[in-house]
Parts: structure tokens; sequence; C-alpha cells
């Protein structure tokens, strides 16, 4: 059955519908990639994300793209963005999958995606796998800083810069997450970092802070001289993922 686009919804805890498209031969066959985009993306990742999906057809993966709640065209508000919401709409969006019938479900996570999907796939021994990419860390003190000097607007929000606002209750929220310690609860499933050693925006020490943080199997792949966006490079990264993912998920490994 040849691989086609479809356009797919689903809820999330707060009972907001996320907008998913889901890239797909017959449901339940082979491995479904569950991809989560940046803080600031969208499920499309502006063309890449839907051309990575199509070249993982290529090699028998289903891929369900999604927007979090308040991106896209999901539902909410982007100012209610909170890494905990985050990990509740990876669960709305795993549990869809599953019941699409994909029993093996690998996270790839970019950025504040990557960080839900370490503690999503940490709290879910369900998951198979985790990839992430260019994921913070210290998403606390990466966003702190991004806010100071720390004021509230007038409408009651945070600036972060001069694009997005978030509610002051984000700062909090991600202070109650260790992402040291959901990298180790991976094990003993694969995880797999990848980030640039140039990225100005997320250091490539704290991609050194989770590799040693987490249990085995685990790989650190680090793409020399590359930005955050991974700009000009988005396919060496496809390559290290795809044989990633060959080692652990092809289709040799179907009948385990």
């Amino acid at each position: 059955m040849p691989f086609l686009w479809k356009r797919v919804y689903f809820p999330n805890r707060r009972g907001l519908r996320l907008a998913g498209l889901l890239y797909s031969g017959r449901p339940g066959l082979g491995v479904l990639l569950l991809v989560a985009h940046g803080f600031l993306g969208t499920k499309e990742g502006r063309g890449k994300a839907l051309e990575m999906a199509e070249s993982l057809g290529a090699l028998g993966y289903a891929a369900l793209l999604f927007d979090f709640a308040g991106s896209g065209e999901s539902e909410g508000d982007f100012a209610d963005v909170s890494l905990t919401n985050h990990v509740a709409d990876l669960d709305g969006a795993f549990r869809f999958a599953r019941e699409a019938g994909f029993d093996r479900v690998v996270l790839c996570g970019r950025s504040f995606g990557g960080a839900a999907a370490l503690v999503y796939a940490a709290a879910n021994p369900e998951v198979a796998g985790v990839c992430i990419w260019a994921a913070p860390a210290h998403p606390f003190k990466l966003f702190r800083a991004a806010a100071e000097p720390l004021r509230i607007a007038p409408d009651g929000l945070v600036p972060l810069g001069s694009r997005v606002r978030v509610r002051p209750e984000f700062f909090a929220d991600l202070q109650r997450h260790d992402l040291l310690r959901a990298a180790g609860g991976v094990s003993p499933r694969p995880l797999l970092i990848v980030h640039g050693t140039d990225d100005r925006v997320v250091p490539f020490s704290d991609a050194e802070d989770l590799y040693g943080a987490a249990g085995e199997p685990k790989e650190l792949k680090p793409i020399p001289g590359a930005d955050h966006q991974f700009t000009g490079r988005h396919r060496e990264v496809w390559e290290v993922f795809y044989a990633w993912l060959d080692r652990y998920f092809g289709l040799r490994h179907l009948s385990t």
C-alpha cells in the first residue's frame, strides 16, 4: 500500500483539538515517527518536516507531524505554552498513533519539542525510542535569560524578546522539570542526541550534559559548525537520524 498524506485531528487533555499530518501506508506495519516541533515552529517545519516525512516513508517508516496547542492549526492560545502542556499534547499524539494501529512509536523532538519528548518518554515506557535535535538541558536558565529583564506587561504576560509573550507561570513550570533526570529515564530504550557545535541559542554543552545523564544505549552526534536551525545542514542530520533508526528499528527488527 503506497504512503499517503492524511490530515488528522485529536484532543489534548485540556479538550483542545490538535491538528496533525499523518504520512503512512497500512497502519500497524512498521514504526511511526512522532515529530515534535520547536518552540516557535509548526508541524510543517517550513517544508523541511514534510520532506523528511516523505523520505522516511521511502525507507518504510510512517510519520505523524502535529502542532502543539496554540501553534499552527491547533486550537489554543500560544501564551498558555508550558513544558507540562507540551508533554500532555505529546500524550494526545501518542495515544492517537497507538489507536491508529502503530505499536512502535519513536519520538523525534526539535529544541523545546525535544525537551518535551524527553520528559514524556521518561514517564511513558511504551515509547520505543527518542531522538532529540538541539534540545535544552536547562530550559529554565535558557528562557529566564531570554526574558531579562523580567517584567510583566499590562496584559499580564511576560515578553520573551519582541515576538513572543507567555504567562508568568511558564517559568515556574519549567522549574518543576528536571531534564537531566528525564534523559536518564529513557534507558533502556535508545536515545540519540544531535546538536550543532555552533548553536548560539542552546549551547552544545547542553547536549553534553544530557548525554552524560543518559543511560545506555545512547549516542551524541555533534554537527560541526551547525547553528540552532542546522541551516544548510539538515540533510546531515537526517543521515545521522536514519542510520540510528536502521540500527534499532530497521526492517530486520520488525519481527522481534
